[in-house]
């Protein structure tokens, strides 16, 4: 089986990301570099918002999958440019998929959503960072509010 991978993927790697020279049009190398080191933190600079079109995150992933399957379940509606796989205890059986192109990304969501891949249905979303950040604070102030009715009842 042929992979269609960026022109650039030479070979299979858990974070891959290209040179800056190789960036698509649709943002700046200064942009696209932004954007992956600061993808851990999610904390995005002013970025142009076509270039999220092409982010897909993936959830309810087999924990054993590998990232020669990412790339050859997803690799089937284009090129590829990254995949990040969650490897964390809070973030295993979630991954990133960065696409070339915005229509094969479209394309993969449409198709992947619900499938079943390794006895395991994948829920396929467009990344929405900004929802990722408000989720973020959502759950320390979930938290605090917890520790407080712990206190106020006298539980440990």
């Amino acid at each position: 089986m042929s992979r269609k991978l960026a022109p650039e993927a030479n070979r299979y790697v858990r974070n891959y990301c290209p040179p800056p020279a190789s960036v698509s049009n649709t943002c700046s190398a200064a942009e696209e570099a932004s954007y992956v080191f600061n993808l851990r933190s999610l904390q995005y600079m002013d970025v142009n918002p076509h270039f999220f079109d092409r982010i897909l995150f993936v959830k309810n992933l087999n924990y054993n999958v590998t990232a020669e399957q990412l790339f050859d379940l997803f690799g089937k509606f284009g090129p590829i440019r990254q995949i990040r796989q969650g490897i964390a205890n809070n973030s295993k059986g979630t991954a990133f998929v960065v696409y070339e192109d915005v229509h094969d990304a479209k394309q993969a969501c449409d198709k992947l959503n619900g499938f079943n891949f390794q006895n395991r249905y994948l829920v396929v979303l467009y990344h929405q960072p900004e929802k990722m950040l408000r989720s973020k604070e959502d759950l320390a102030e979930r938290q605090e509010n917890l520790e407080r009715l712990k206190q106020q009842h006298g539980i440990e």
